[in-house]
């Protein structure tokens, strides 16, 4: 797995990939699957879906969350911009913490196995001191620990 965080001098972009040793069609399905959210975020978040019943994932499908971070408890609700099985979607924050949160998740075959790549665009309030502080650090462990997660539940090695 590999995750980096640049600023263009506006907004903060992290860049992530992992390879999970299953075919793209099985790796997509576990994403489209929004419940499965929670297998693969900290316990330490407290993350929970307040949306509820089987939610249909398609551009327009709103989900709400309630997690904390830092011990503060917060409220998102992000919006599907972009579906387009197997290949990518994209979830945008509508509220929550950040000033702007586009997350864009594609899949790329590479033999047996599935490239996932994340690629978050965000803005925060309080800036760079805020996100070398605390963002980019949270981040950075969230998806280390997503890399982890994905990696038992495929039962497979990853980079």
């Amino acid at each position: 797995m590999t995750a980096e965080i640049s600023n263009d001098g506006k907004d903060f972009l992290l860049r992530s990939s992992m390879r999970v040793p299953r075919p793209r069609e099985d790796v997509f399905a576990f994403f489209a699957d929004a419940r499965n959210l929670q297998r693969i975020t900290p316990s330490s978040l407290h993350f929970d879906i307040l949306t509820k019943g089987p939610i249909e994932m398609r551009e327009g499908t709103r989900i709400d969350y309630r997690l904390r971070v830092h011990r503060i408890p917060l409220r998102w609700r992000s919006a599907i911009t972009a579906w387009e099985p197997p290949y990518r979607f994209v979830d945008e924050q509508e509220k929550g913490p950040y000033r702007q949160w586009i997350h864009e998740h594609t899949f790329e075959e590479e033999g047996d196995s599935t490239l996932v790549h994340d690629r978050i665009r965000y803005r925060i309030f309080g800036g760079g001191l805020i996100n070398r502080l605390f963002v980019s650090r949270d981040l950075r462990s969230i998806f280390e620990f997503r890399a982890r997660a994905l990696r038992d539940i495929f039962a497979g090695d990853s980079d």
